[in-house]
This record gives C-alpha cells, sequence and structure tokens, in this order.
C-alpha cells in the first residue's frame, strides 16, 4: 500500500482512479495557513462560550443516521465518485457505522468520558489541526466533529483519496447553523510544501492519521509543548472458535464476510485473517467451505470497487505465490472468486495481504495458540471478531487480551465502532482537551484556603 487508510492508516496499492467532484479544498500557501489559524483562534471565544454546539452536532449526527437520509445519500454519491467504491458498498456501510452514531450517544460520550465535576474541569484547545488519511469517511467525520463538540475550532487537511468529506461536514454545519460554519476551516497544500506544513503544525494541537512513517514524521515536527494525538498504522482479524458444523457457522461466515466487502477491506477494521480451530494445522473442510458460499453470495449484493495497476498486480503476485505454495503443501488451499481470495493455510505466521478482498484462513489448536500466532500483531492490532464456541470463552478472552486489541465484537460488527469505541486504547475525547483539577473549597472566595504553613501560628 502507498497510501494512509481509514481508522489507522493501513497501507494499500492505489485503485483505479475515479473522476472527482468539485470541493472546496483549494491549494493553499504558508501564509494562507497562518492565517486560517488566526481567523479559528478569533473564533475560539464564541465558539467556547456557545452552550448549544453539541445539540448542533446532534442534529447532524441524527439526520445522517436517519434511515431515509438523504444528506447520507448525497456524502454516498459524492464518495462513490471520489473514491472509486461501488456506490452499493459506500451505501452499505455508510448505513452500518451511522446508524448509531447519533446526537444522544454524542452527549452521553461527553457525559461519561469529559463529565464537569466540582474539581475538574476540561477545555478544548484555541485551534485543532487535523491531518486527515484514508478513503473511508467514519474517522474523517470522528476527528472533525470531537474537536468542535470540546469547544475548539479546526482547521482540516484532507487526503487524496477523500476529497469530499470534509468539505460535505462544512457544508452541513453551515446549512444548521451558519454561525458555526466559521469554526471549520479547510486547507489544501502539497504534501512536499513543508513551509505550509509547518505553519498547519503551529496550531495547539495537532490530530494526524496515517502510516507510522506519517505519523513519526509529523512527530519529529511537534514541540513538547503542543498536543499530539496519532493514530498510525492498525490491522484486524477475526477468531472463531466454534467447531465445524455447528449451526451457527453459516451466520458467522456471512458476518465475516460482510466485515470484509464493507470498504473493499481498506480500513484498519478490515480482517485479514481469520483463526479458527482445526486440528494438526488444517481449516476444516466444513468452514472452509462456508466461508467460500459466504464471500460468493456478498459479491453481487456488494461489489468491489475497480483495481488500479498496481492493486491488480499485488493480488495477481499473491495467489500465484499462494498456487506455488500450494504445490508443495497439500494442506494449503486457494479458493478465488472474481473480485475476493481465501487462503486457507497451516503456517500461522503472519503474511502481508495485498487487501481488496483477501483473506488468509489459519487453524490453531488452542488459545495459547492463538496467542502466539497473534504477538508479531500486538502494536498494532485494532479490532477482532469473535464468536465463543461452546466452552468457556475466558481462555480465548484472555489470549486475546493479552495479545491488546482496543475492540472486541460479534462478526458482521466490525464495521460499525460505538462512537465511543477506545481507539488506540485511548477515550476519543480524552486526548483533545486540557484538564483543570481544582483543589480546596473556592466557596469562601479569594484567600479561604489557608497556606499549611500558616496554620497554628
Amino acid at each position: 500500500m502507498t497510501d494512509s487508510r481509514s481508522w489507522g492508516g493501513r497501507r494499500a496499492p492505489r485503485r483505479a482512479a475515479a473522476r472527482s467532484p468539485p470541493t472546496r479544498c483549494s491549494v493553499a500557501e504558508a501564509a494562507e495557513v497562518r492565517a486560517a489559524l488566526l481567523r479559528l483562534r478569533h473564533a475560539h471565544p464564541g465558539l467556547r462560550e456557545r452552550r448549544d454546539v453539541v445539540d448542533v452536532l446532534g442534529s447532524l449526527l441524527d439526520a445522517l443516521a436517519a434511515p431515509e437520509s438523504t444528506s447520507r445519500d448525497a456524502l454516498a454519491g459524492a464518495l462513490a465518485g471520489e473514491t472509486g467504491f461501488e456506490l452499493r458498498t459506500v451505501q452499505a456501510g455508510l448505513e452500518l457505522a451511522l446508524e448509531e452514531w447519533t446526537g444522544d450517544a454524542l452527549r452521553a460520550l461527553l457525559r461519561d468520558e469529559l463529565g464537569r465535576t466540582p474539581t475538574r474541569r476540561a477545555a478544548g484547545f484555541p485551534t485543532t489541526a487535523v491531518l486527515l488519511a484514508g478513503a473511508i469517511p467514519m474517522p474523517s467525520l470522528l476527528s472533525l466533529l470531537l474537536p468542535l463538540a470540546v469547544g475548539s475550532p479546526v482547521l482540516a487537511r484532507p487526503g487524496r483519496h477523500d476529497r469530499v468529506t470534509a468539505p460535505f461536514l462544512a457544508g452541513e454545519l453551515a446549512r444548521l447553523d451558519p454561525a458555526l460554519a466559521p469554526c471549520l476551516e479547510i486547507t489544501g497544500f502539497p504534501t512536499h510544501d513543508e513551509d505550509a506544513l509547518a505553519a498547519f503544525l503551529e496550531a495547539d494541537c495537532v490530530v494526524v492519521t496515517g502510516s507510522d512513517e506519517t505519523v513519526g514524521r509529523i512527530e519529529a515536527r511537534i514541540p513538547p509543548s503542543r498536543r499530539l494525538v496519532r493514530y498510525g498504522h492498525r490491522v484486524s482479524v477475526a477468531v472463531i472458535p466454534i467447531a465445524a458444523g455447528d449451526p451457527r457457522w453459516p451466520a458467522v461466515a456471512d458476518g465475516l464476510a460482510l466485515d470484509v466487502a464493507l470498504w473493499d477491506q481498506l480500513g484498519c477494521l478490515s480482517p485479514v485473517a481469520v483463526y479458527v480451530v482445526g486440528r494438526g494445522g488444517l481449516v476444516p473442510e466444513e468452514i472452509e467451505q462456508e466461508m467460500v458460499r459466504a464471500f460468493e453470495a456478498v459479491e453481487p449484493r456488494l461489489p468491489r470497487g475497480k483495481l488500479g495497476a498496481e492493486a491488480a498486480t499485488a493480488e495477481a503476485h499473491e495467489r500465484a505465490e499462494a498456487e506455488l505454495r500450494a504445490a508443495s503443501d497439500p494442506a494449503l488451499r486457494l479458493h478465488c472468486g472474481a473480485a475476493w481470495t481465501l487462503v486457507c493455510e497451516r503456517d500461522l505466521r503472519f503474511r502481508n495481504a495485498p487487501l481488496h478482498r483477501f483473506v488468509r484462513v489459519h487453524a490453531v489448536a488452542d488459545a495459547a495458540e492463538l496467542q502466539t500466532a497473534l504477538a508479531p500483531l500486538s502494536r498494532h492490532l485494532a479490532g477482532v471478531a469473535f464468536e465463543p464456541g461452546e466452552s468457556s470463552p475466558e481462555p480465548w478472552l484472555s489470549a486475546l487480551q493479552r495479545v491488546g486489541p482496543s475492540r472486541i465484537c460479534r462478526p458482521g460488527r466490525l464495521q460499525a465502532p460505538p462512537l465511543a469505541w477506545s481507539h488506540d486504547g485511548q477515550g476519543p475525547l480524552r486526548p483533545l482537551v486540557r484538564f483543570t483539577d481544582m483543589e480546596g473549597d473556592w466557596k469562601g472566595g479569594v484567600g479561604a484556603v489557608e497556606p499549611r504553613g500558616n496554620r497554628g501560628r
């Protein structure tokens, strides 16, 4: 992968180029970026004093989550044209992901994570700069909405694969509340424009999503006095320790196929490997056939987007490599459709996948073997789709917890993280604010707290 994709910046070969709709992302120079930050700093006091911002943002989320949302349909159509995803796949991905991202969910998140107490207060920064990446809209929506929710004006630089989501959000805010619109500005500058990047990074808080390389590059330029929020490279897997022949397998396989098909496996919550229970490292044939059925069934309903030359070459290479290994290992079995690939193999070593609906299926004997297999992923594991077997799930959950994913859910739900998901092990709001602890009894006014050294004199 040569570019960063959403929810953590996994790299993948680019898909075929698509016609880009007009957007508000214009190329800016360093002076224009600094001017935008200055305007946002001037807007900060007004945003901080408003008490209805969360209600406005909640109304925007409610409009997107509504069953027959015209706003969501407009976003889906623009994204399909910009990113190369098939329209039906985008519509299904947005509907699933946004169904629980409601105004009530936003208010609950603020209450639970930042609830004001007599001794602690939280405040957003005067400015937040958000460096976006990837082609999937949900992380971009979240990265732009949450700073506004805590009272911080936002300057956003969209990534090259999604120049739709940020302008769409800005337009929705302007429609719902024109007075709030100046608190979100969008800029654009080439990645090689070091002066413009330096100006962008002068914001009080910087949020960066992308590959580990991108995050490291930004981190090296941020002084300790400024807040940096990082979302780097992540991958996801599925762990299904239910026996072959279990009546749940058809539904589980359908859920896994959905997790892979949505967003064409390009997000960090898209599983790249599935771990099942099998003897001698062999994937049971019944499980294998159930997954083949599910992957075949999902394709007509959620078609894959067109592949660019680089992505198609990577897929062909990995298929050929699997065929070559299968010639000397009868346990390795390769199943290919027009737009999907399953490789069932006993080798538990994690191999890179070309994405675009390419999944490796491995068999483990027990939870201990699973933990060993996943250990190399411990720094990068985002989500796990998990369905427990008939025995206690605790050994498997304990093994997963030791490896360290930030989310475990049922198959079919990986692409629908809750608004309050502790992405990368941290709450979504706390990194975006500064806390002030209040010690002492302030009801008596200044001087009510007597210094300890004066007591008893």
